[in-house]
């Protein structure tokens, strides 16, 4: 297996029709048939691929500062992991977080932050699940507009320690868009 990263800005068409096929297979119903993100693009994806090549694995990632309880945290946030059907339970999904892990050392950023459906393959990379209400910027997806604040518990917010910032239960403000 082969992990790579692609700024956003430097996907081409026939790897855009891949990454769409992949996150139309992952999350049917779900994602819009269109485009390769579901809000906002992300900044940079890191993609795997099989020994043929063939894209097996992905993950956006997006980088910013977010606010816990006044304080700006940098946050690297994981948006739509996802692997091939086919290639499930072989440790693409983990190779893509251990990708992510190491991609992290050495650089200014406080925490990994993610929103899970199931937690099993997080807890098991080192995430941990946190109790936060979350603040972001309400987005339509379909007509690329704001819709308001959004202010709420979320379940399946995990986080993974990057820097030598500390946790707190409290309020996390996205500053903007839910990924």
């Amino acid at each position: 297996m082969k992990i790579e990263i692609v700024h956003e800005y430097e996907i081409s068409n026939e790897l855009s029709a891949k990454i769409q096929e992949l996150l139309n297979d992952s999350f049917p119903d779900i994602y819009p048939k269109n485009r390769i993100y579901f809000k906002q693009l992300p900044h940079f994806r890191f993609l795997a691929y099989d020994q043929e090549n063939r894209l097996i694995g992905h993950a956006g990632l997006d980088y910013r500062v977010m606010n816990l309880n006044g304080k700006p945290l940098r946050i690297l946030g994981v948006i739509d992991l996802c692997v091939a059907g086919n290639a499930q339970s072989q440790g693409v999904g983990s190779s893509l977080l251990l990708e992510i892990d190491a991609f992290t050392e050495g650089r200014n950023i406080d925490f990994i932050l993610l929103f899970a459906d199931t937690m099993n393959l997080y807890v098991k990379n080192g995430y941990q699940p946190v109790e936060n209400v979350c603040k972001w910027l309400k987005i339509n997806q379909e007509l690329h507009e704001t819709k308001g604040i959004g202010s709420e518990h979320i379940e399946g917010l995990m986080i993974k320690k990057a820097g030598t910032a500390n946790w707190e239960e409290g309020e996390l403000d996205l500053l903007g868009y839910l990924f």
